[in-house]
């Protein structure tokens, strides 16, 4: 028989500091209160991590907005930045412009079953008991590296688990949910998070974004470059080449934006991991779902009103991209293949201008 999953984190001790606890400090805007994309009013986040080790490293997140559904579907935007990757839900999306569902997060070969099962449980909700047709928001990233992902460890209980204990507040980072397994930038990362609060439109926005890291290149900290002493090594052989991977990337606001004007704020959101030292490989599927929790209807802002949420956005995945590996843990998967989380010690460093960072 199988051994059951263990869907709590581990247990790190002390938490670790995020990036501005570091001096950190991406951009010259105010993030939120809990520099979240749950700062965003409406939006509520949820994990469910599942894990067996050595093994099993995955899970899934859960990424809620309050009013979304079929018939009250949000305006949004989706953009590829390089299209390797299986974003359930994609075509439509781009076409109508329109969120029906909440976004959720898993592995690779994960995304599917995840998919079945946020229809199920949106089938479930009040007002869709007519409902024939919907069009599920599933991203993800290969986790295989430090996970059995051909074991496609997430199932409906899991989904279920995440979409129903979804809340506002603070967001649990690093080695979570769909972060459990993942690797950026020659480091162990995971699920991060970060939020801005800009003027725009004549009145103050906020702006959160999600990622779930996993993408290749050469770590970059406040533009200087940060060299890994090893991305990562064990029997199974090496943690994986420095240009491959995935970036996940859900942004949030409740500023008065369409569809088209969402998918210039997505573009944006995967400009910024350029920021974070990203390489765009040929392996690599970078995407992000941009929404609004304000339903459509109202006239959307001014086109040339909009740069303050193209910084913001910028400024905020920079930052949660940074928290992504901070959070994180080193982690022994599969194959006894073993990835560091960056010291702390070194990026505080780095932020005092102070040479090299390197693992923990």
């Amino acid at each position: 028989m199988e051994p059951p999953l263990d869907l709590k984190p581990p247990s790190s001790g002390t938490p670790r500091p995020r990036a501005r606890d570091l001096g950190l400090v991406v951009g010259p805007g105010v993030p939120g209160p809990h520099n979240a994309i749950t700062d965003v009013p409406g939006v509520r986040v949820g994990h469910t991590t599942v894990r067996r080790p050595p093994d099993v490293h995955s899970g899934v997140t859960a990424v809620v907005p309050d009013l979304v559904g079929p018939h009250t579907p949000l305006p949004a935007g989706v953009f590829s930045g390089n299209g390797y990757g299986k974003l359930v839900g994609t075509t439509q999306l781009a076409e109508l412009g329109a969120l029906e569902t909440p976004v959720l997060l898993t592995s690779t070969l994960s995304a599917f079953r995840v998919a079945d099962a946020l229809v199920g449980w949106m089938l479930e909700r009040p007002g869709c008991e007519e409902v024939r047709s919907l069009n599920p928001v599933v991203g993800e990233c290969n986790d295989g590296l430090l996970s059995d992902v051909r074991a496609r460890p997430v199932r409906e209980e899991h989904v279920r688990a995440a979409l129903d204990t979804a809340a506002g507040g603070p967001v649990a980072e690093g080695c979570v949910g769909a972060g459990t397994g993942t690797v950026a930038l020659g480091f162990k990362a995971g699920v991060g998070t970060s939020s801005r609060t800009p003027e725009a439109g004549g009145r103050r926005r906020t702006v959160g974004v999600l990622v779930q890291a996993n993408f290749g290149g050469t770590l970059r900290v406040l533009g200087r470059t940060v060299t890994p002493r090893s991305a990562g090594t064990g029997p199974g052989g090496p943690a994986s080449a420095p240009d491959t991977g995935s970036c996940m990337i859900v942004v949030a606001t409740d500023a008065p934006l369409d569809a088209r004007q969402l998918t210039r704020v997505a573009r944006r959101a995967v400009f910024a991991l350029a920021r974070t030292g990203a390489a765009y490989s040929h392996g690599s599927g970078d995407y992000a779902v941009a929404f609004t929790t304000r339903p459509a209807g109202g006239p959307p802002m001014a086109d040339t009103d909009l740069d303050p949420l193209f910084e913001a956005v910028l400024d905020a995945v920079e930052e949660a991209v940074l928290n992504s590996l901070l959070a994180a843990t080193t982690t022994t998967g599969i194959g006894g293949r073993t990835v560091a989380a960056v010291s702390t010690e070194s990026m505080a460093g780095q932020a005092a201008g102070r040479g090299p960072a390197g693992a923990a």
